[in-house]
């Protein structure tokens, strides 16, 4: 059993080097959650983790997780197609930096393979730049779905640092 992961960092600096992949569904919105809803973080993270092995935060207990959307400044968008639930993205943005992390981000199973993850991409790094973002980057992992790096490659971010680790 081969127990290396491949974890890549990947950056944009510039939302003239955001490749935008436009909406595949008229009725598709984004939204942002706030109040800040740790059960709806929860949920995503639970849902789509449990295919990519997500387990730092299976642990944590209500407090924590409302004490993490709180405490960072996270902000929480939900896709969604009419009602239906369809991802999420957790951006951190640090005002001192101008520095945005896209911490967690994906799409539910059933969802996968329609177009939504570079459309939700897209989005995410539009709305870091549009709150001063001068940077914006995130992490994907050879766990993750084996479209995960090509999407971000796609919209244009640029890995910056590359690890193997042992687990």
């Amino acid at each position: 059993m081969n127990n290396q992961v491949e974890r890549n960092y990947l950056e944009i600096k510039s939302i003239n080097e955001l490749v935008v992949k436009n909406k595949p569904f008229n009725d598709l919105y984004l939204e942002k959650v706030n109040p800040a809803d740790f059960q709806l973080n929860k949920f995503f993270y639970k849902e789509i983790g449990k295919k990519h092995r997500w387990t730092d935060r299976l642990a944590w207990n209500d407090k924590r997780w409302t004490n993490y959307l709180e405490s960072l400044g996270v902000d929480t968008y939900i896709l969604k197609q009419n009602k239906d639930l369809i991802g999420y993205f957790e951006q951190i943005f640090d005002k001192d930096k101008l520095d945005c992390e896209i911490a967690y981000f994906g799409i539910l199973k059933e969802y996968i393979g329609k177009q939504l993850g570079g459309y939700l991409l897209s989005e995410a790094l539009k709305i870091s730049f549009n709150i001063g973002s001068k940077r914006i980057w995130a992490h994907t992992c050879s766990l993750d779905h084996k479209n995960a790096l090509k999407n971000y490659l796609s919209r244009g971010m640029k890995v910056f640092k590359s690890e193997i680790l042992n687990l």
